[in-house]
């Protein structure tokens, strides 16, 4: 065994490079946290060859004192923490004081800083530690060359120049989406690939996410003591193949925590199924001294003291956004007073912009956002009634409201101001309901809605006595071996979810009741298919778990079928019902369950006013 000898000091930081200098751009995300502590309001950013040639970041912060400089480059130098108490409640993206000491250690590393106040700039570099006169008119300029060039081995594991640009991009949006009031450039040889000028949240997220996103998010605030939760958070319809588009922030830092990453799927879990990713932008803010942040040198990791009502917060904020009952996009005349009933009480004001309006939020915070999600409406108190789930009373059978007309009258009403997603006027093949409201025309899928509707009204009334519709004639099909054991064996599950099933014979299965809001379905097939689903997941435990996949069968079962026509009062029922739902803008599965055609779309199609 060999004698225990202490590292060289260069050897100490290359070992402490591995962690934090993956690659360019891991320099990058450290240089720009350094530039946001020093108070900058404009950074730039200049890469070549991917950032592996030449990495440079430029701002005009607070500055470098010479006498700090060439402490800058020694390891557990930082200006930012002094004792275990700021350690504790670290209020800056950087404090570890090992990130400049790691890359000049594995790159040639030029440090050039004017201090506020001082006669002119003073630069440093990885050999000369000793300041020298430079010039410079404000704020701190490093450049990072050659990385990796005294430990080719690991300069063997970067990738492409374009793959590591592609990183570089990535960290750059990510830092810009923290700080909308900061002004951003990067360029790659020479080439500005994007400029961001200082504005607003709303702004900043339609710049790094885009239209598309934008127009299919939904604005969030929520706020629970010294917890606030804020930004967009998309509908099912933008869900995506991967995770590229999800931002989380706590307290302006982006992380990747799998406690959030778990609320958030639990979030999405009634309305985004199978291997598609939602997409968001959030921003937590809370007190400091509630997170670590020192859990891993990227400090992309966190971990919460109250991880538990961390949890509950965000999945509770996100589900109430996404839960929010229809608001059709209305094309409001200017001046028109809209309010949005969210997760906070918003009023607003139409704007000249088509499709737009701005608003002020209790806060006296003001925004401009698209109208989508948006509907007029009288200002009226709001009732916290309203809010709770409907009672069982409440909750009729669909199928036999649909054959009375008490929602709407035969004729189409002069104004549909009042009825977000208008008053039918036809059915088309069977599947589809064409409605016309303020804006144009109303597409709805009458069996994906249906599903939805028949999904929540579930979900309200399972927990209670759920209403059960005995059957005059029993329901007798035939079954298989397996499906007459599970049956047998599943029987109270079944009576708790308003089944009443026994054994008719050898090989066939009479049911005698069914809950009330299934009444109308196939009682055959609906069974099928939840003893299919109880016999892979026979455990009482497990189906609990399983509870909204089970309702989701049901509901499947249950809805209107293709083909079957529809009245006109029972096509209104439907959109009423629809307007009264939480998640109805989706079904069970994530998609559509109704689009707007506006005036405008229709009078393209046609080439009106060209």
């Amino acid at each position: 065994m060999p004698a225990i000898h202490k590292l060289p000091e260069v050897l100490i930081n290359q070992i402490a490079a591995g962690e934090v200098v993956e690659r360019p751009a891991s320099v990058l995300k450290e240089l720009m946290e350094n530039s946001l502590d020093a108070g900058s309001q404009s950074i730039e950013v200049q890469l070549m060859q991917g950032g592996v040639k030449q990495l440079r970041i430029s701002d005009d912060g607070c500055g470098i004192d010479k006498d700090d400089l060439a402490l800058a480059l020694e390891r557990h130098a930082t200006s930012k923490i002094a004792t275990l108490e700021d350690l504790e409640a670290v209020g800056t993206m950087g404090f570890r004081g090992e990130a400049l000491a790691a890359i000049a250690s594995v790159a040639r590393t030029r440090i050039t800083s004017r201090a506020t106040g001082a006669e002119h700039a003073w630069r440093v570099t990885e050999r000369e530690r000793e300041p020298a006169p430079a010039a410079l008119n404000t704020g701190t300029v490093v450049e990072v060359e050659d990385l990796y060039y005294n430990t080719p081995a690991r300069r063997k594991f970067l990738k492409s120049d374009s793959t590591e640009y592609g990183h570089c991009d990535d960290v750059f949006r990510r830092v810009a989406l923290a700080r909308p009031s900061i002004g951003f450039q990067i360029s790659h040889h020479g080439r500005v690939n994007m400029r961001l000028a200082a504005g607003d949240t709303e702004r900043r997220t339609r710049e790094i996410l885009g239209d598309d996103f934008m127009a299919q998010a939904r604005p969030l605030l929520a706020e629970a003591g010294p917890l606030r939760l804020s930004g967009y958070v998309s509908l099912p319809a933008y869900a995506r193949s991967n995770r590229d588009a999800q931002y989380f922030y706590v307290n302006g830092r982006f992380v990747r925590d799998k406690l959030i990453q778990h609320a958030l799927r639990e979030a999405y879990a009634d309305i985004l199924h199978g291997s598609r990713h939602p997409a968001f932008a959030l921003f937590l803010d809370m007190d400091p001294a509630g997170v670590d942040v020192n859990v891993h040198p990227a400090k992309t990791e966190v971990r919460f003291r109250e991880g538990r009502a961390i949890h509950q917060f965000v999945f509770h904020a996100v589900t109430h956004t996404l839960a929010s009952p229809v608001q059709a996009a209305v094309i409001a005349p200017v001046g028109t007073a809209l309010r949005y009933f969210g997760p906070t009480e918003q009023t607003a004001l139409a704007v000249e912009e088509p499709g737009t309006f701005a608003y002020t939020r209790t806060d006296g915070f003001a925004r401009t956002l698209p109208i989508q999600g948006f509907a007029p409406t009288p200002f009226e108190p709001r009732h916290e009634a309203s809010q709770r789930p409907p009672s069982l009373d409440a909750l009729s059978n669909l199928s036999s409201r649909f054959n009375s007309a008490q929602y709407a009258p035969q004729g189409l009403p002069q104004t549909t101001q009042g009825a977000p997603l208008g008053y039918a006027i036809a059915q088309l093949h069977g599947v589809y309901v064409l409605a016309q409201n303020e804006a144009g025309l109303v597409l709805v899928d009458m069996h994906a809605a249906h599903e939805r509707i028949l999904y929540e009204q579930l979900k309200a009334v399972l927990d209670g006595t759920p209403g059960v519709q005995r059957l005059l004639i029993p329901a007798v099909f035939n079954a298989s071996k397996m499906e007459m054991a599970t049956a047998e064996e599943q029987a109270d599950v079944l009576m708790r979810m308003g089944f009443d099933v026994a054994p008719a014979g050898p090989s066939e299965l009479a049911a005698r009741s069914v809950p009330a809001l299934l009444a109308r379905a196939n009682t055959a097939d609906l069974l099928r298919a939840l003893l299919a689903e109880l016999r892979d997941f026979p455990a009482s435990e497990v189906i609990a778990a399983r509870r909204n996949e089970l309702l989701a069968t049901m509901a499947c079962h249950g809805a209107v079928r293709a083909n079957r026509q529809l009245t006109i009062p029972e096509m209104n029922a439907l959109l009423r019902d629809m307007e009264a739902t939480e998640r109805a803008d989706q079904c069970n599965h994530g998609r559509p369950t109704w689009v707007q055609l506006t005036m405008n779309d229709l009078d393209k199609l046609f080439m009106r006013g060209q």
